[in-house]
């Protein structure tokens, strides 16, 4: 017991040790919550307490993982297998796998990512003849997912419709319910939603026993804990309500300051509000901040201070001081891209800091375009959090949708996504004939192509077609208890000539697409090998509950781009926050309502507190926005950061990042100097070079790769690779240089207006 006791403040000892009861542990930025929480499962554990009676519902994936590696270094490994950790999403879909036939489910039923709920929802629209053009089938799927998690269902959306807009969904939503429940699948909603209705039997009112699933669930877990609280939705609240309803041994961890995801459909009410459910609960505060500097740990403070509805807490650190946090001001998103990689530059150089140290966090993802042209520019490696997930590209997601038909062959978005891919003449015509047929017959679309001889309208050479792919299906499905899930899924792709495909395509980006389909099978080979119990339907869960935040790859040395929201859990050592301006961030005019606008500010308030040592906040006077250049005005925000003091300003106007000198790069590499003048395929450097080498500390070899010794110089000093200016055209990038003399001439690539070829001797370039 003392060693789970050993290393905790007063604080956090006394949250670890008071189990018994409603608690609620308010959690400030970088207080070691995750701590508190692991080292309280441990206690919990040590006194007694079986694993399988513990429920420990987290935000993520990555971090449940996290938790339960040192719960294993605190308690015995094999015991902390047991315990039941993870998303609410990951949890419950478990149960529901568990008693699917009580809802009217399989255990093999299929999770629909967003396109996947976006592809039923424009099949449910086309049948109902609701035009996609004046509808917004993306604004349907979101009011319907904001219904889910309201507990809103079809019937009683209906009554509350009061719009023409509201009408329209309120047509789609039950045929969207149905045509999911017809394919065997739930969206990410139902998750949450058909957990409920499987504790209140709502589904299935005729079974005997109302409530026995969840009479067992309450009896099971005999301590819940959940965290993030501030951020769960009223599903989410419905489902822990009803769970802790017997034994009330509820803990939650949260923080009501870093509350972000409203538009999610989180409510901050239910963890300012758990004392009003829970007026027997015991609260502790952790205050105490192991992550940031004072200064940045005042600027955050002094900014929360603004909002009204929040928990009372006083955040201190031991740490040092730290330098103030800087706020520049830009002319415009190019100039404050290039004063971020400009930081970015002299950070490393002077703090030694590796590019993983660093973030850069923006409001909306538009943001990250002049970031990353200024990255690359630069050759600075960056990585995208919340980009294309490798298990949401087409090439993958084409394979997973042959992976869930031998799952749940019912699955009609796989069905329509692969029947004609590769190509086999199965037209758009011919499905909208079979999927007529399904509707008419209340079957789902495999079952409808068993009867494609009777449906109108289908040619013989296309029935025919259409025979070949049901009975490929069906005979992997078959295969799937006879083979390893590796070699099935290996044999199936391979059948399918999707591989084959690619290569005759032999493109860079085909190419790009095989690789990455080997990469999905080497995964498949990897995951039964190290998972306990492993299914192709555990498989297919995992990949569909992937989240942003599970794509950081702390091991990879590159900046890290992400939105703020994706940046929620997250530390580095420097922050930079781009984009402080009114109707940018915040995200709405002056006039938006008090509880949005205080939103926004606990965004900024969880941006800041990413940060371990620095932080940078940049704001531009003019932005490109929808096309147009628009004067913006500075954040309201920066106003209130400002008055903790411990702010500092910068005007950045024209700061530019300095030209890349490849020689350069190399001094940083190399670390053996040798004497004399360096050669690279006969040619002689400068000395100029040689010191600036030699002042950095460093060295270079007499030998470079040939990316370094193919350097086009012309008559007039201009070299590919050199940041030029031009009059007319403005700033740009050399990419080739041709010619000398009078006919030299130079290819430059101009961000305002392209690439453009150039006599230089009346180009006039200026270098940068």
């Amino acid at each position: 017991m003392s060693k789970i006791l050993a290393g905790l403040n007063p604080a956090q000892m006394e949250a670890v040790r008071n189990a018994n009861g409603p608690t609620m542990i308010v959690a400030g930025a970088g207080s070691g919550k995750t701590r508190v929480l692991t080292h309280r499962i441990a206690y919990l554990l040590e006194t007694g307490v079986r694993p399988w009676e513990i429920l420990s519902l987290t935000f993520t994936n990555k971090a449940a993982k996290e938790m339960k590696e040192r719960i294993s270094k605190m308690v015995d490994p094999e015991v902390a297998k047991d315990l039941w950790m993870g998303t609410f999403h990951s949890v419950f879909s478990r149960i529901l796998r568990r008693h699917a036939t009580e809802i009217g489910y399989t255990s093999s039923f299929t999770i629909y990512d967003s396109d996947d709920s976006l592809s039923a929802i424009k099949q449910v629209m086309n049948a109902l003849s609701i035009s996609k053009d004046q509808y917004n089938p993306n604004a349907v799927r979101s009011r319907i997912s904001n219904a889910k998690n309201q507990l809103v269902y079809p019937d009683e959306y209906a009554k509350l419709a009061r719009d023409l807009f509201s009408s329209q969904v309120a047509r789609i939503y039950p045929d969207y319910v149905r045509a999911l429940t017809m394919s065997n699948a739930m969206d990410f909603d139902d998750l949450l939603l058909k957990t409920i209705d499987l504790f209140d039997h709502r589904s299935n009112p005729n079974n005997p026993g109302p409530g026995e699933v969840l009479a067992y669930y309450q009896n099971k877990f005999k301590f819940i804990l959940v965290d993030e609280y501030q951020d769960t939705n009223r599903a989410q609240y419905a489902i822990i309500k009803r769970l802790a309803g017997k034994l009330k041994n509820l803990t939650v961890v949260g923080d009501d300051a870093q509350s972000i995801y409203a538009f999610r459909g989180a409510d901050i009410a239910n963890i300012l509000d758990f004392q009003k459910d829970y007026p027997e609960a015991k609260v502790f505060r952790l205050e105490q901040n192991y992550r940031s500097t004072k200064n940045i740990l005042a600027v955050a403070g002094e900014l929360i201070k603004n909002n009204k509805d929040q928990i009372e807490k006083n955040l201190f650190t031991e740490n040092m001081a730290g330098d103030p946090v800087r706020i520049i001001e830009c002319v415009d998103e190019r100039d404050e891209a290039s004063a971020i990689v400009r930081m970015i530059e002299d950070e490393t150089r002077k703090e030694k800091l590796d590019l993983r140290d660093f973030a850069i966090l923006y409001r909306t993802n538009a943001q990250s375009r002049a970031i990353e042209d200024a990255l690359r520019r630069q050759g600075m490696a960056y990585t995208i959090v919340g980009g294309t997930a490798f298990y949401r590209r087409k090439e993958i997601k084409d394979v997973l949708a042959y992976v869930r038909l031998l799952v749940n062959s019912s699955d009609t978005e796989s069905l329509l996504r692969v029947i004609n891919y590769p190509a086999r003449g199965i037209g758009s015509t011919t499905m909208e004939h079979v999927a007529a047929y399904a509707r008419e017959h209340q079957i789902g679309m495999m079952s409808a192509l068993e009867g494609i001889d009777f449906i109108t309208g289908v040619q013989a050479r296309t029935a025919a077609k259409i025979k070949e792919f049901a009975k490929l299906i069906g005979k992997y499905a078959k295969l799937k208890e006879m083979m390893s899930p590796s070699e099935l899924l290996r044999a199936m792709i391979d059948e399918t000539g999707i591989l084959q495909e690619l290569k005759l395509e032999n493109t860079m980006e085909s190419l790009a697409r095989r690789e990455n389909i080997q990469e999905f099978l080497s995964a498949v080979t990897d995951y039964f090998h190290e998972t306990t119990d492993a299914t192709l339907e555990s498989f297919l869960e995992e990949v569909s509950l992937v989240s942003e935040v599970d794509q950081v790859d702390g091991t990879k040395n590159a900046v890290t781009l992400m939105t703020l929201h994706a940046a929620k859990g997250l530390e580095f050592q420097v922050v930079c926050i781009a984009g402080l301006e009114d109707g940018l961030f915040p995200s709405q005019p002056a006039g938006q309502e008090p509880r949005d606008l205080e939103e926004e500010r606990r965004l900024f308030y969880v941006g800041i507190t990413r940060a371990m040592k620095k932080c940078y906040v940049f704001y531009a006077l003019q932005r490109l926005r929808f096309g147009e250049t628009v004067r913006m005005r500075p954040s309201r925000f920066i106003e209130e950061i400002e008055a903790s003091g411990s702010t500092e300003r910068i005007t950045s106007f024209g700061t530019k990042p300095k030209a890349r000198d490849p020689f350069a790069d190399r001094a940083n590499e190399y670390s053996h100097l040798l004497a004399g003048t360096p050669v690279v395929n006969g040619r002689t450097f400068t000395s100029k070079r040689r010191e600036h080498a030699a002042g950095r500390g460093r060295s270079i070899d007499t030998e470079f790769p040939s990316s370094y010794s193919q350097i086009e110089e012309s008559e007039m000093g201009v070299r590919k690779g050199m940041r030029v200016v031009h009059e007319t055209f403005g700033e740009g990038r050399v990419l080739e240089v041709a010619g000398r003399g009078e006919k030299a001439k130079a290819t430059v690539e101009f961000a305002k207006f392209g690439r453009k070829n150039l006599m230089l001797k009346f180009a006039n370039l200026r270098a940068l």
